[in-house]
């Protein structure tokens, strides 16, 4: 009887420990692109580059763009590739590109890669712009290309404008995106236009605000500060004070790095409103 016990006992911890063990083996199933919406697929013979982000769509101003690249033979995502990109927009006697960031592999995340495109105009259509995305897998290099449609933003939230130095510049806002009636952390991007197809970030320059709403007697708000370079991410950052709800100018002035004011002007009771500016309201 004591053997018998013994035996199943024993038997009854290795199933346990067997049990366990496959239990720690299981990788659970994840979904990297939860949460995402497809913009739209890029196809060539060996792949499809699937383009994501939070809204669906394309739209002038900044697009931060998620990114899986799919064996068209195996249906697999592939998990190891470098990638860049080149955006380009059509006009009938020219070509030119935007300010683009590199792309990069997501933390934490297996199949998926993202940067960011800031779209500076679009034609009415939503036509004109196309999207080639170079990458290399295991040492093989690939293209793909397509076209892709930009919709025009419903508000001011980029602007392309010449300095009084004679640079042709870009600035985008880029958060908050759900603003609120409080100080909001406020984002720009700042670039400049060395040719159709480079646009670097433009360093250590500053970006005075002074925000304003019209419908309200064009009132300003409390505890506002202007917007300083940020080595990390090489952004722009400023506190944005809220204080109600509804359609806000951001009245802005571009200071260059010798305090000269190259773009901007103060807002006063008889000059309501900056020549450089953005909108948000909410």
């Amino acid at each position: 009887m004591k053997f018998k016990y013994l035996f199943a006992t024993l038997c009854f911890a290795l199933f346990t420990v067997s049990c366990s063990t496959d239990d720690n083996n299981d990788t659970p199933i994840t979904n990297d692109v939860e949460g995402l919406l497809k913009v739209q697929d890029i196809v060539n013979s060996t792949h499809t580059i699937e383009l994501f982000n939070t809204i669906g769509n394309f739209k002038t101003g900044y697009n931060n763009v998620i990114i899986r690249i799919k064996d068209n033979t195996t249906n697999n995502y592939i998990k190891n590739a470098t990638l860049s990109w080149i955006p380009m927009m059509q006009m009938p006697s020219m070509q030119h590109s935007c300010p683009k960031s590199e792309i990069t592999k997501t933390e934490g995340k297996e199949t998926i890669y993202e940067g960011f495109v800031i779209y500076q105009m679009t034609n009415l259509d939503g036509y004109g712009w196309s999207l080639t995305v170079n990458y290399a897998i295991d040492g093989s290099d690939y293209t793909a290309s397509d076209d892709v449609v930009v919709l025009q933003s419903e508000k001011h939230n980029t602007i392309s404008f010449k300095g009084s130095d004679d640079n042709q510049y870009i600035i985008a806002l880029i958060a908050p995106n759900d603003p609120k009636i409080a100080i909001n952390n406020l984002k720009l991007g700042l670039f400049k236009m060395e040719n159709m197809m480079t646009f670097p970030v433009v360093e250590d320059y500053t970006i005075a605000l002074d925000p304003r709403m019209p419908s309200m007697g064009n009132h300003s708000s409390p505890n506002n500060t202007d917007l300083s370079y940020n080595n990390e991410d090489q952004m722009y950052y400023g506190d944005l004070s809220l204080t109600m709800t509804g359609y806000w100018v951001l009245n802005l002035k571009l200071i260059n790095t010798l305090n000269e004011v190259i773009k901007g002007e103060d807002v006063t009771e008889t000059y309501e409103k900056s020549s450089l500016y953005l909108e948000l309201e909410f």
